[in-house]
């Protein structure tokens, strides 16, 4: 029996149609299976640098927030000065950028002093998420204060701030 390339193609047809139907769905499909990867790893606890860090001394703290990948905090401090010795004082975050595992913030002015801290965030090997210090920030703090001629004094040091586990 002879065929015509018509009658081969008739055939074949059908199979053709399903094989780049399949193809079609495939490549259609790569995006979406990409964005729940990433919205999945976007909801992993341990990805997430939120939450409180050590500051300076004990009962102080930093407050870091990411969210919608944008990064906003605050420090809490005791104040320091005559007019608010004692009083527990939240300075926002002026400015703050989270480049890799690069942190950097700006505090805003609050009776006369602000700080700027430029550092690394680290997951310390063989801790838990739930463990304290988990996660550490360690960088330069620069603490400015304004002298009452409106001079800035700056107090430059090393730190290291400690992730505080949350109650879960």
């Amino acid at each position: 029996m002879i065929r015509t390339g018509g009658m081969m193609l008739a055939r074949r047809l059908p199979w053709l149609a399903l094989a780049a139907s399949l193809l079609a769905a495939a490549f259609l499909c790569l995006p979406l299976a990409a964005a729940a990867q990433s919205s999945g790893k976007a909801q992993n606890a341990g990805d997430d640098i939120s939450g409180s860090y050590t500051f300076l001394r004990e009962g102080e703290y930093v407050q870091i927030t990411m969210e919608d990948g944008k990064l906003s905090g605050y420090v809490s401090r005791f104040g320091d000065s005559e007019d608010d010795k004692g009083e527990f004082i939240d300075q926002f975050f002026d400015k703050a950028s989270l480049n890799g595992d690069r942190l950097s913030f700006n505090t805003k002015t609050v009776h006369g002093t602000w700080y700027d801290f430029t550092g690394v965030i680290t997951t310390v090997p063989g801790k838990k998420l739930a463990d304290e210090g988990y996660r550490s920030i360690k960088g330069t703090l620069i603490q400015h204060t304004a002298d009452t001629n409106g001079a800035d004094k700056t107090t430059q040091r090393q730190v290291e701030f400690k992730s505080i586990p949350t109650d879960q």
